[in-house]
This record gives C-alpha cells, structure tokens and sequence, in this order.
C-alpha cells in the first residue's frame, strides 16, 4: 500500500475521510472493478409494470386522497454547470477563421450539424433578445455589421467571461424558457410543477444540491421570483439547499496506479459524482421523496400531463407501502401462519418483482420468515422508464450477482463490458430508458428512518479516465445514486409517457416542443 505522510493524514482527517477509506479507494483503482453481470434487459411484463388508463386513474386517485397526511420532498441535484451544454459552440469559437472563411463554409467543412441547428433556431431561443438586446446597448453589432459578424458575437457573449457569460451559470438558473412577460429557469419550474404534485395542505418542499460557489445565486433566484411563483400557484415554497460533502470526494492515481498530487504536493481529491449525493438524502426524514434532475423540466402547457404522471408512481408506492407494512408486523408476530408465508412471497413476486430462491420452500419455517423479513424491510422506489429512443445513458436490466441473486437494477452502458458479445446483445435489447424519475419511500414500518448507506453495492463504483492538465487519471466515481447507491432498495419499475423526459444536454435541446411556449 503507498505510504502517507502526517501531512496527507492531516489533510486525509481535515476533509472528513479517514485513512482506511482513502486506502480502500485505492485498493478500488489498482485492482479494478467488476463488470455489471446483466441477465435480461427489464421489458413490460417481465420487470416493467404498465398500467391502463383506469389504473393510472386509479393510483392517482389514491394518491391524491392520502397525500395530505404525509410529509413529502422533492430532490433536485442541480449542481452541474451549464458548460457543457454550449461545447460546440466552444469548439467552434476555438476553430473558427472569420477572416478566412465564412460560417456556412466552416458548417460544411466540418460537417457541424449541431452549429447549424443552432443558428436554424436561434431566434427561437429564450435568451435570444437578451443577447441581441446586450450586443445593440454594447455597441458589439449595428446595422453595418453582416450577418457572420452577428452570430460570431452572438456565441461570444453568450460564452466570454466578459459578457453575459452564460456558460459559467449553474444549469438550473439559466434561461430555459420564454413566456410572453418573462423567462423562467429550470428552477423556476421545478416550483411551478412542484405545486401540481408535490404540495400539502398549500405547502411545498424541495431540496437543491447545488454547488457551494453557486449558493447565493440561487437563493437571490427564489427571492426574485418567490412572490409571483406562490399568487400563480397558491402555494408557499419551502426551499432548502445543500452541497457535495467533502467527505464523499475521491482519490485519484495516474495510468500507472502512482498518486496523484498538486504541484505544492497536497493530495488531489475529486468529486465522486452523483452516488456522492445519498449522504444528503440520507438526512431526510420524509414519507415520500421525488427524486428528478434539475434539467428535466418542461413548459407550463405540458406539466399537469407530467404531474399525473408523477402521482401515478406515488400512488403505487402508497399502494406497496402500505401493503409491506402490513407483512412487516405480520411477520413481527410470536405466531405466523404457512398461509401468511405464502401470501407475503406471493406479494413479493407479483407485486414487488422481488425474485424469491427456488430452495425457499425446503426451508425451515424460521428460516423462512427471517429470509422474508430481509426481503421487505428495505427502502422501496418507484422507477418511472421511457421508451428507448435511442438516448445515452442507463436502462432497467435483471441483473445477476456473485451469489446468482437475480434483482432489478438501472445499469449505467459504462458498466457493462461491451466485450462480451452477450452481454452486448442484452443491451441491445432495451426496449425502456432511465429518465432519473423517482419516488421513493426511505421508512420501516415503525417509521425509522433507513439508513441508506447499509443498501449500498460498493463493488458498482466507477473508474473513469479524466486529463489533470496534460496528465490522464483514473478517478473514482461512488455507486450513482440510483444505480449502485440504491442497489439492495426495493425495486419497481413502470412505464411513463416520454413527456416525462425532457433533459437539455446540449443548448439545441432547448428547441424542443416541450421547451417551446406554444
């Protein structure tokens, strides 16, 4: 094992790690982690509930009639930046020759599809008139100025730090869409769509993680649009924010497996990605949590089709709740019945896709209760899935473990080895996508609040290749907070309308119907 020194130790100490943490992140990079093994791809019917109209009905009915006596959050990560929302237009500011060539030939030469639709809708942008409006009061364009100088000034203030500089806010507070009087942020209509499902007895609680540095932005934000945001919607807004714990960021080594230092020779730590963020969920002590990332949002035209939507998951998870509670006390009893025995795997199977062992029923009668009590007394969450429409990222796999449990799991394409020619035709056969839309209910039955980090996969953390100046690195990411993170959780998954997803990843997403006023 590398050896540390009393001043890595204190530094080790001082951002509340310990030593034999930071060596077991090492023991992670130099040896590896396992593959993800996936058994099936989750499809409807076999991992994927799909519901009928009536039943939707149904569920949000139930969920609407006992909301009230609950104490509901909604969780937001809103800590990214907008950067890399605008990186072809980076790409293009770095490459471009206005002296040289015009922008229409740069496009063909670079075969710049992107940049292309980006001028396409420029005008339908939301921040369109701001920049215009900031480029004629600049005097950075006039009348004289062609057509190329205009969009060449265009993305230059839109990313020069000595401009409006857009690229350097937080994703949530910039512009995402134009309304007839003003421009709302995603944070703005995280609010907006709260108050349609979130709300009780007229109030709503959402919880931000966010980056330290942009604290203050975002608390001038709510200020700003508090007032208007509670007449609009009749409720009152209760607004709390958190950052990335310190104690969650990860050591990082060079391709070689040395350590990787600061050039004053201070340790270099990196933050472990979203999994970082079950440390500020655990802190919750809530009957129901939503969980949606912060670019995820849609215009108001569209929001009370994604509401009922949202309802929907929360009235099966009442639903389930409430029946494992049930079979929680049940198998609490001194006296449990074969008839209770069976009932409750019965429910587990069909209810909860929990995969019960085919030597279940040779077990001890003891035996089995404990073995059923391990199985309910989980947090459980609901997980909405879109159709595959061929989007990047995680999708609803059974997956297979060292042990040969099978359970459902929503697995990252970066876990998976694409290698192996089975298991890249299992991924191919995805018919559903995560589109990270959550609930999520982190109590027993006697109203304990879980402790998240005893459900968590360790061996589902991430190694990743990242540049420190000119240097690649390994880094550790933790288990993702809906990946490895709720790992041993109680999962459900459902299919939801692709209404539901609407992330802007780059700035032309924002030319998307559900971004557009109409």
């Amino acid at each position: 094992m590398m050896e540390f020194n009393q001043i890595d130790t204190d530094f080790i100490n001082q951002k509340g790690l310990t030593l034999k943490k930071v060596e077991q992140q090492l023991q992670l990079l130099n040896r590896g982690l396992p593959y993800i093994n996936l058994e099936r791809a989750a499809t409807i019917d076999d991992g994927i509930f799909q519901f009928s109209y009536e039943k939707a009905s149904e569920l949000i009915s139930n969920y609407d009639s006992k909301k009230e006596q609950l104490k509901i959050v909604k969780f937001v990560p809103a800590s990214g930046a907008a950067t890399r929302m605008f990186k072809f237009l980076f790409d293009f500011l770095k490459a471009y020759k206005p002296k040289k060539e015009s922008i229409n030939a740069y496009i063909n030469k670079n075969k710049a599809s992107e940049l292309s639709l980006f001028f396409i809708g420029l005008e339908k942008l939301p921040f369109y008139k701001l920049v215009i409006q900031y480029l004629e009061e600049n005097s950075k364009i006039d009348k004289k100025s062609s057509n190329d100088q205009k969009l060449f000034a265009f993305i230059k203030a839109v990313l020069e730090e000595e401009q409006l500089y857009f690229s350097d806010f937080p994703k949530g507070l910039l512009p995402f869409h134009k309304y007839k009087n003003h421009l709302a942020s995603a944070f703005e209509e995280h609010l907006f769509e709260a108050a349609l499902y979130a709300s009780v007895k007229g109030k709503a609680s959402l919880h931000f993680t966010i980056s330290e540095k942009h604290n203050d932005k975002f608390k001038e934000e709510f200020e700003r649009i508090q007032q208007i945001v509670e007449q609009k919607t009749n409720t009152a807004f209760d607004i709390s924010f958190s950052y990335q714990k310190e104690a969650t960021d990860t050591i990082a080594v060079t391709i070689k497996n040395e350590i990787v230092r600061e050039d004053n020779n201070q340790l270099y730590f990196r933050p472990s990605g979203h999994g970082a963020l079950l440390e500020n969920l655990n802190e919750f002590n809530a009957d129901l949590i939503f969980i949606k990332n912060i670019d995820n949002v849609v215009v108001y035209e569209y929001e009370t089709e994604v509401a009922k939507s949202k309802k929907m998951l929360a009235g099966l998870l009442i639903d389930i709740k409430e029946k494992a509670f049930e079979f929680a006390k049940i198998l609490d009893k001194s006296e449990v019945s074969d008839k209770d025995i069976l009932e409750i795997a019965e429910f587990l199977i069909t209810k909860m896709n929990v995969v019960i062992s085919p030597e279940f029923e040779k077990y001890s009668k003891q035996y089995q209760i404990e073995y059923l009590k391990n199985k309910l007394d989980r947090p459980i969450r609901i997980c909405g899935m879109v159709k595959n429409e061929g989007e990047p990222g995680g999708g609803p796999f059974w997956v297979k473990d060292e042990g040969a449990n099978l359970s459902l799991q929503i697995v990252e394409s970066a876990q998976i080895n694409k290698k192996s020619k089975n298991q890249k035709n299992i991924l191919k056969q995805a018919t559903h996508f995560n589109p990270v839309d959550l609930v999520c209910s982190i109590k027993n039955y006697k109203g304990e609040v879980y402790d998240l980090q005893k459900f968590v996969d360790p061996q589902t953390a991430f190694i990743t290749t990242k540049t420190k100046g000119s240097k690649l690195i390994k880094a550790l990411e933790l288990p993702g907070l809906w990946n490895g993170s709720m790992s041993n959780w109680n999962t459900i998954f459902v299919e939801v309308p692709l209404v539901t997803f609407n992330p802007v990843k780059t700035v032309n997403d924002l030319l998307k119907p559900t971004h557009q006023v109409s």
